[in-house]
């Protein structure tokens, strides 16, 4: 019940953002007027920059300004109320909830979708599965070089790139792979964005990057079943031994089913009690249209009806 109230609570926001469109605005933001800042994971750019700009060509009188940064700067922004929505992978924890409540303020979370974080490696590496339970070993120094884990392989020291080291991309290595220890520091590193990962990993053999699946959608494939050719994506196992029967690569059935093992919610956080703009482009993004966008993405949907379709793909 409580989930249909809110779905219901928004379905009215979202209802009066239409109906507004394309009326003068006032001094200040309405649902679908003015101009705002907005924090969002720069893992997410390419999927929020499309909500802005299918949002602002709806409600032509309605800004949005982008902030793509880290996740932790970007819960910083909103809790200095620098900002009123942050898009992010995680809630916020008790402490960051109470500093809220001690100033009157009550925000909310919105589920939007759920991401993959991919695995990707260079086009030479002939290596396309592997298990959480050696990338963790991987991660954490435990194992340094490709023939530790394919004795085979004739790739030398094995070099994990991260987009930053604040991302949530590392948050979610240490807390969700790596059970809370500390990532090596001779073979595993961050870079400054999600392009210099893609950039590193197409020019590097011995090289695994870790970045979110929107990154590598193949947009000219609308099955949602290809990535860029830049780079091959790995398949990953949640048991010890990665085999083809029981790997998986981040396409949305698999996401769907939890059989992709790293998979993450992305979730708006709103800090708006006036509800205005933040609020409408919120509830845009959670309903159909906003939806839509993200299904055509390759990312999971958090609220729109996901046709699941068998087909049969490699894992080359």
């Amino acid at each position: 019940m409580k989930i249909e109230r809110q779905f219901w609570l928004i379905g009215i926001v979202l209802l009066t953002v239409f109906s507004a469109c394309g009326s003068k605005s006032g001094s200040a933001d309405t649902y679908s007027s003015g101009v705002i800042a907005i924090a969002a994971d720069a893992s997410f750019e390419p999927i929020i920059q499309e909500e802005i700009d299918v949002f602002e060509s709806l409600c032509p009188l309605a800004g949005i300004v982008p902030r793509y940064t880290t996740e932790v700067e970007a819960i910083n922004l909103l809790l200095k109320d620098s900002v009123r929505l942050a898009i992010v992978t995680r809630t916020l924890t008790k402490e960051e909830m109470e500093s809220f409540h001690s100033r009157k303020f009550f925000p909310k979370e919105i589920k939007l979708a759920t991401d993959g974080l991919a695995l990707i490696v260079n086009r030479s590496n002939p290596d396309s599965l592997l298990s959480v339970r050696d990338f963790r070993r991987i991660l954490t120094g435990e194992v340094k070089n490709w023939k530790e884990i394919y004795p085979d392989s004739r790739l030398k020291e094995i070099q994990v790139v991260f987009d930053n080291r604040n991302s949530s991309t590392v948050r979610f290595a240490m807390d969700s792979i790596c059970d809370g220890n500390p990532l090596a520091t001779d073979n595993v590193s961050a870079l400054e964005t999600n392009l210099q990962v893609i950039n590193y990993v197409a020019k590097t053999p011995d090289a695994i990057g870790v970045i979110g699946v929107d990154w590598l959608g193949n947009r000219k494939d609308t099955t949602n079943l290809s990535f860029i050719e830049e780079i091959r994506v790995m398949a990953v196992s949640a048991e010890d031994v990665a085999t083809v029967a029981n790997s998986y690569k981040p396409f949305q059935a698999y996401l769907y089913y939890g059989n992709y093992p790293l998979a993450r919610p992305i979730y708006a956080l709103l800090n708006d009690p006036r509800g205005g703009l933040p609020w409408g482009f919120a509830s845009f993004m959670t309903f159909d249209k906003g939806q839509r966008i993200i299904l055509k993405s390759g990312l999971l949907p958090a609220t729109q009806p996901t046709r699941i379709v068998n087909v049969k793909t490699s894992n080359n």
